[in-house]
């Protein structure tokens, strides 16, 4: 009898380890309660990024931050990434029975939003997209077609094969593009030294890859963007945004005017204030 309960305790704790380090395509950490949010990071970054504006949050409003697979520390997963993210973040939503969520997304975080807003499953109340475009690709590769994008590329080959010191100084050099701010430069730098290199070469590929222009005709809800002013000026811009939300029926469109990409980071009280103006909007 004995024998039989300690190969009952050795399953359960076999068990319970797997599923302590089993890989998953996203991890979530919820504080707060009220009306749920739901809040994803950009490409390489941790859920951390938020931690401002949910200290804020949290007073009112259930927030569930997302940390990717291969980011912010977290375990790598096999590819393709991206698609596995996505329906990851779909069936979380549907598990935990969130409604009316509210969905809020830097970057890759806000694509991956306005793909949430096309599936009919999914209750949302609306999404909020922080500098962030339907077709990455179509903005940055000249004849965009996805299919010509490929994991087996020269150009991921060589960003695998990169040194340390050579990738830090891209990441330096990256993050300066990517905020004004010193302190925030650093912390992006390190987000990207941070992430699974695979993660980063191949799901990069992923996100380029990923055209949501038609799939917006399939968006009812509310909609609303934060862009930044820098580096390329407020008239560019509105007509990159213009062009790429061409199909969107309706959306509020708010310019930071002291901001590059990260702009939680740049204007974190303007960014804070115009979150909770947004959440209690009714566009």
């Amino acid at each position: 009898m004995k024998n039989v309960i300690l190969l009952i305790v050795l399953f359960v704790c076999n068990a319970t380890l797997f599923a302590k380090f089993k890989n998953e395509p996203i991890y979530v950490e919820v504080t707060g309660k009220g009306q749920p949010i739901l809040l994803i990071p950009g490409f390489t970054v941790s859920g951390e990024v938020w931690n401002p504006l949910v200290k804020e949050l949290e007073k009112n409003y259930e927030c569930h931050v997302v940390t990717l697979a291969g980011f912010g520390g977290k375990n790598p997963i096999d590819f393709p990434w991206l698609p596995k993210v996505n329906q990851a973040l779909k069936e979380y939503i549907l598990t935990n029975n969130l409604q009316n969520v509210t969905v809020i997304g830097h970057s890759l975080g806000g694509t991956i939003a306005t793909w949430l807003a096309t599936q009919n499953e999914l209750k949302l109340s609306k999404i909020i997209l922080i500098d962030a475009l339907p077709a990455a690709g179509a903005l940055m590769i000249p004849n965009f077609n996805p299919e010509n994008l490929v994991y087996e590329s020269p150009y991921n080959k060589q960003q695998l094969a990169l040194d340390a010191l050579t990738f830090e100084q891209n990441a330096i050099a990256m993050s300066k593009g990517m905020s004004m701010n010193e302190s925030a430069q650093e912390k992006i730098k390190n987000w990207i030294l941070q992430s699974d290199r695979k993660t980063y070469v191949y799901g990069y590929t992923d996100y380029l890859k990923l055209d949501l222009r038609e799939d917006l005709k399939l968006i009812t809800i509310p909609v609303a963007i934060i862009a930044a002013k820098n580096p390329y000026g407020e008239a560019m811009v509105k007509q990159t945004y213009a062009s790429q939300y061409a199909n969107l029926k309706a959306y509020t469109l708010l310019i930071a005017e002291n901001s590059a990409h990260f702009i939680m980071l740049d204007e974190p009280e303007w960014f804070k204030k115009q979150i909770q103006k947004l959440l209690l909007s009714k566009e």
